[in-house]
């Protein structure tokens, strides 16, 4: 659905780091195209980044049509030389730092070269697949600075994001359900992550590299190292003096892996 979004309407920024997702991508696109907010207020920025199944070839054959919807729309191509090894999950603990350095350098290489004049960044996973039409509107009706819904694999099931926590850990969204609407949180993930981007340009960013000793909001088994990516974003932006926020009860749901 397409509105005219006038002068009130705040530009935003939707920014989508992208590898190996040739399978997400007519889910991904029909989603956006979804979109109530108004289109000449969105632009979208990707980055794709070792992809070995045509993700790259595939994004510049849909170019042409998705310069149309959109404010403005940047596809750039960043490689780290960074591959899970065979039969290794993503989430093996002795590829976290790696992997996730690299997620965030992605992001933050993506975030340096998209963003221009947008109020608002919006982060969101290729491989999302059902949110809201009116996920924006929800979000930035919050007032907060950085907020992100519930991510879930089922709808009222335990979180997926499980980068997004408060008590050093001890919580995560689905914990909160009986909160309210909007909690605090100390960390947050980054399958979808609404961002003011006065805070990207103030300096906060993806720590590519463990981030925030000298925080006690950091859990205890990083006492010696620090956070990284996403969730030494919550940490550097706790450092700035911006609250995270989160929506336990407005939900998302990712692919299941």
């Amino acid at each position: 659905m397409e509105r005219d979004g006038g002068p009130a309407a705040e530009r935003v920024l939707i920014l989508t780091p992208i590898k190996d997702a040739i399978r997400h991508l007519d889910t991904y696109f029909g989603l956006l195209d979804r979109l109530t907010y108004p289109r000449d207020r969105l632009s979208l920025g990707l980055l794709e980044s070792d992809s070995d199944d045509g993700t790259f070839e595939a994004l510049l054959q849909r170019r042409g049509q998705l310069n149309r919807p959109f404010r403005r729309f940047t596809l750039h191509k960043r490689d780290f030389g960074f591959r899970m090894p065979a039969n290794q999950p993503r989430w093996a603990n002795h590829l976290q730092v790696q992997r996730r350095s690299t997620l965030a350098k992605s992001r933050n290489h993506l975030l340096f070269r998209a963003l221009e004049d947008e109020e608002w960044v919006l982060w969101l996973d290729v491989d999302v697949i059902d949110y809201p039409p009116d996920i924006i509107e929800r979000l930035l009706a919050t007032g907060k600075r950085i907020v992100h819904p519930n991510c879930v694999r089922d709808y009222g099931g335990s979180s997926f994001d499980l980068n997004a926590w408060r008590k050093r850990g001890k919580l995560h969204l689905h914990d909160l359900r009986k909160e309210g609407d909007l909690v605090p949180l100390d960390s947050v993930g980054g399958t979808m992550l609404l961002v003011r981007a006065d805070l990207h340009r103030d300096g906060l960013i993806f720590p590519p590299f463990p981030y925030g000793l000298r925080n006690k909001k950091i859990r205890r088994f990083n006492h010696w190292s620090g956070e990284i990516e996403t969730e030494g974003f919550g940490i550097m932006a706790s450092d700035m003096g911006a609250q995270c926020w989160g929506m336990p009860n407005l939900e998302i749901r990712h692919h299941r892996d």
